[in-house]
């Protein structure tokens, strides 16, 4: 049990303990002697509302007797190790260099259920508006742990920030409601924001396979208590992702006995709810972001393959509901919190020649809550800033999209074409077969993880299948940059009753030039596939989530959905090339191209279907996009 002693008086036998904070050098080594010569950590159990307790680790600088310093706090399910007052933080007592040399009273919290902390974990807990009365949630949660805060570690400046990524990052959003007025500065980093519509566990109804696995193994392992870590509950080590899942066959193989064996809870909740229903709707947090007072810093990446679609779509929810808000954005040329790392200048095949990481956490993250929490200089950043992918430097805008960007509509044409022109034919279509039993990989190569370079990759391998369809411009005679959200429009007849599309934006490169390589082994030449944005749709979506449809074997149908944004400018000669095909494995579970209740479906399910793309006047496929000048 953690000792309560008095915060205050250990403080004030601090107050003459030398200060050295300006000083010393915080070095990646693994040590704690930064910390522990200018922070103290306090272990407290924080009791909410409804007397549940959470455990929460502060660490207070030697110093704050002498000097009032604001909060800066994270909350996690993913543990506020190391646990004990004898235990510090190897890397610093905040989230970044940069912050720890600032000094804040930072907090870190294990959220209700989990890890050390009590009460019962819920995914995402449905926001409960008006804060009041017993009910908990995520914004009461944090508004207790604020208020005990406040109380109870003397010499603070009565202000309070929270930051976060990923989970974290949704924790952060979920402040953001009935926010405390204390809580001044919020950055939600890569936030988990609509689980159903485009974040982690399914986009635009289609269950992203291989990273629900692989994650549920440990975060959804049962406890009967408190505890300092999760055991994983089996021991699949694949080396081979592709024909690992592809052998466990149906996706309800999954709960078998050497699997998750129905101890999963949140894994069992997600296949319980294959429609866009009360319990997915209760869990984007988009529809509770009104009324905010907070200043928020909205963060994500371009590379991001788990939320790429929570920042984007966070920071257009806060906009559209709550217009005088100070509400910004920055959108790197990150994978999934690469924003963290202490260097981020190149990814892949691409070299940024810059340490982008570096330059948003100095120029951007500290700049914002120094300001907001001390009064520290002035935060001058534009309402939108983002890195362009294809021209490797930052841009600003004062909206996102920008405002002067303007539509433009890529249509499919006959003969593997792309255009700007709607065709004009009579007739024209390419078709495809889409086998469940053969499906198309996300990736090309043999992998034991998720290859995260997938988001740019070569599609030269996926181009080469017969159950891919690529079509492309003539070679651009000036330099064309999308900047925002592309819509795909495609009009399809398939011979089963359901289907997945997936559609790829690609810059193909001319031949001989190469990509901006990290070095000359990486270059690639002739004609380099690199893709842009890709996302997939559950066919029996394309006219409502909660109301799927089957499709009619035989005729045409329209399927239109939302790609995600994108800054990035194809340059002079290059090409843009499209690519359509049903399946992308095994990051996406694979559809069994039947009109069945997939978490449920027998391998007898799973049919061959013909599949069809339409291009004619008619029936004119497309992708529209917004470009700037």
């Amino acid at each position: 049990m953690t000792r309560l002693v008095s915060v205050a008086a250990l403080l004030v036998a601090l107050a003459s303990a030398p200060t050295a904070l300006a000083q010393l050098q915080i070095t990646p080594a693994a040590d704690t002697a930064f910390v522990r010569a200018n922070y103290t950590k306090l272990d407290r159990q924080i009791p909410m509302r409804d007397g549940v307790k959470l455990y929460t680790v502060i660490y207070v600088p030697k110093d704050a007797a002498n000097v009032k310093y604001p909060f800066l706090m994270e909350r996690t399910p993913y543990s506020a190790a190391p646990y004990g007052e004898s235990n510090y933080r190897k890397r610093g007592p905040g989230p970044s260099e940069e912050l720890s040399r600032e000094r804040y009273i930072f907090v870190y919290q294990d959220v209700r259920g989990r890890c050390k902390s009590e009460g019962q974990f819920e995914e995402m807990t449905p926001n409960v508006p008006g804060n009041s009365g017993k009910q908990t949630d995520e914004s009461s949660d944090t508004y207790d742990t604020i208020e005990w805060l406040l109380k109870n570690v003397p010499n603070n400046n009565g202000r309070v920030g929270l930051m976060g990524i990923s989970y974290p990052g949704f924790y952060a959003t979920a402040a953001l409601p009935d926010a405390h007025p204390a809580l001044k500065a919020v950055s939600p980093q890569a936030p988990v924001t609509d689980e159903f519509i485009g974040d982690d566990a399914n986009h635009r109804g289609a269950f992203y396979l291989l990273d629900n696995f692989e994650f549920m193994n440990y975060f959804d392992a049962p406890r009967q208590g408190p505890v300092a870590e999760y055991a994983e509950m089996f021991a699949a080590k694949p080396t081979d992702l592709y024909k690992f899942f592809l052998e466990l066959g149906p996706i309800k193989n999954a709960n078998n006995a050497q699997y998750f064996n129905n101890r999963a809870k949140t894994w069992n909740e997600y296949m319980a709810h294959p429609t866009y229903d009360a319990y997915w709707k209760a869990r984007n947090i988009r529809t509770s972001l009104q009324n905010v007072k907070p200043a928020v810093l909205v963060v994500g990446g371009w590379f991001d393959a788990e939320d790429l679609f929570g920042a984007l779509k966070t920071y257009q929810a806060l906009e559209k509901q709550n217009p005088g808000t100070d509400n910004r954005l920055v959108m790197g040329p990150w994978t999934h919190g690469a924003w963290a790392r202490a260097d981020w200048s190149k990814f892949g095949p691409l070299n940024f020649g810059q340490n982008t990481a570096k330059y948003y956490r100095e120029k951007l993250e500290t700049q914002f809550f120094n300001h907001y929490l001390k009064d520290k200089g002035s935060f001058g950043a534009a309402e939108a800033t983002v890195f362009n992918t294809g021209t490797n430097d930052w841009k600003t805008y004062d909206a996102w999209p920008p405002k002067a960007a303007q539509p433009r509509t890529l249509f499919f044409q006959p003969a593997n074409q792309l255009s700007f022109n709607k065709p004009t034919v009579a007739e024209s279509s390419n078709e495809y077969v889409s086998d469940p039993a053969n499906p198309v990989p996300y990736t090309d190569g043999v992998y034991a993880h998720r290859n995260n370079e997938y988001m740019v990759e070569d599609q030269r391998f996926a181009s080469k299948r017969p159950d891919v369809l690529t079509f492309q411009t003539a070679p651009l005679t000036e330099d064309l940059t999308l900047a925002g959200p592309l819509t795909a429009d495609l009009f399809v007849t398939t011979t089963g009753t359901d289907a997945d599309f997936v559609v790829k934006l690609i810059d193909v490169l001319p031949a001989g030039a190469a990509t901006p390589a990290s070095d000359a082994k990486n270059t690639q030449t002739n004609g380099y596939q690199q893709l842009v944005r890709a996302e997939v749709i559950r066919g029996r979506f394309r006219n409502s989530f909660e109301k799927p449809e089957p499709f009619q074997p035989g005729k045409v149908a329209e399927v239109k959905y939302e790609l995600n944004d994108a800054l990035h400018t194809f340059k002079k000669g290059h090409r843009l090339m499209l690519q359509v095909q049903s399946s992308w494995f095994p990051l996406v579970d694979r559809n069994p191209q039947t009109f069945v209740n997939i978490p449920t479906a027998d391998a007898k399910d799973f049919q061959k279907a013909t599949i069809r793309l339409y291009h004619d006047a008619k029936r004119p496929s497309a992708v529209s996009m917004l470009v700037v000048k």
